[in-house]
């Protein structure tokens, strides 16, 4: 637990608290503390918890999905022409309540059914409130909305280790975000919010993406709107002239490249069974692919299915 020497100075006073962070260890029965004295790393601290109070914590290290950038990785990385690429360059600092907030959240999950309690005395005046909770939660979680996203990279740089690179991109605030998209690997600085929906709009736009916060498809993924246009030809025109609108879907998908390329070719499948099946090719289809997304799937199979949800969905409307 973490007692806010700002909010409470008078208890911080009683116990002899100077300095910030202060750890102190109360046995249990006792009120008389015990200052721990350690390194401040999760492993020691668990290590003092399992001296002092007879327990068996253990840390798990919690995974991440986050591309870690290196000097050796960084322009392999980053200056990949292929992929988008959003960087983030922190600094870990030690020494104040917000390096501690890992460990002690670690430590109080680890430590519950032990009945066991750490307490961490700090001041918040000058620390920046959603800076823990950013870097802990939301970053991780712009990780897992893209996942799926082979173009999209998520990545991070401790700049306190790699100078060079933080003075290379002007890096003097933390943490700092950069955009390095497919077109512009100068990097842009991003200045959006720092919340989950505006990581996610900014990459959607930016990527040319749709994903959802969940990491789920929208209803506008796989949507190409040059086709969109020849589809709706298609669907009006009489069966003869279905024949020579499919052609000419061809030499529209014929010039797209990348992921529209790869949707294109959902659109002449659906277009050739629909000239073979019947103008009910698309609503029963739609039907059938939404009844399988309703189980339990992959997150692979569920985007698969939506796109050709979404790209059937232009031909029943």
């Amino acid at each position: 637990m973490a007692v806010d020497c700002d909010e409470h100075k008078s208890l911080c006073s009683k116990y002899g608290v100077s300095g910030y962070p202060t750890i102190q260890w109360f046995p249990k029965g006792s009120l008389e503390p015990k200052k721990y004295e350690g390194p401040r790393t999760a492993d020691s601290l668990a290590e003092f918890v399992n001296t002092e109070g007879g327990t068996n914590v253990k840390i798990a290290t919690a995974p991440s999905n986050v591309v870690v950038l290196t000097s050796e990785n960084f322009n392999e990385v980053v200056l990949d022409e292929t992929k988008d690429v959003l960087v983030e360059f922190y600094a870990p600092w030690c020494g104040h309540c917000k390096s501690l907030a890992p460990i002690s959240i670690s430590l109080r999950i680890s430590c519950y059914h032990f009945k066991v309690r750490v307490v961490n005395f700090c001041k918040t005046n000058n620390v920046k409130p959603d800076y823990a909770l950013f870097f802990l939660q939301t970053y991780e979680k712009v990780v897992t909305a893209f996942k799926l996203e082979e173009d999209v990279v998520i990545a991070n740089l401790d700049a306190d280790k790699y100078k060079d690179l933080a003075e290379k991109y002007d890096v003097s605030g933390f943490p700092t975000l950069k955009f390095f998209p497919k077109g512009n690997k100068a990097g842009e600085e991003y200045g959006g919010g720092r919340d989950l929906d505006d990581f996610v709009a900014f990459i959607n736009e930016k990527s040319g993406t749709s994903r959802d916060v969940k990491g789920q498809l929208t209803s506008q993924a796989g949507i190409v709107e040059s086709l969109d246009v020849l589809v709706k030809e298609f669907v009006a025109a009489s069966d003869e002239e279905k024949k020579s609108m499919f052609t000419r879907m061809e030499e529209e998908v014929e010039k797209l490249k990348g992921s529209a390329s790869r949707h294109g070719k959902i659109y002449l499948k659906a277009a050739k069974n629909y000239l073979e099946k019947g103008s009910d090719y698309a609503k029963n289809e739609i039907q059938r692919l939404q009844r399988i997304l309703d189980k339990s799937i992959s997150p692979a199979k569920a985007d698969e299915l939506t796109l050709k949800k979404n790209i059937l969905s232009t031909y029943a409307a």
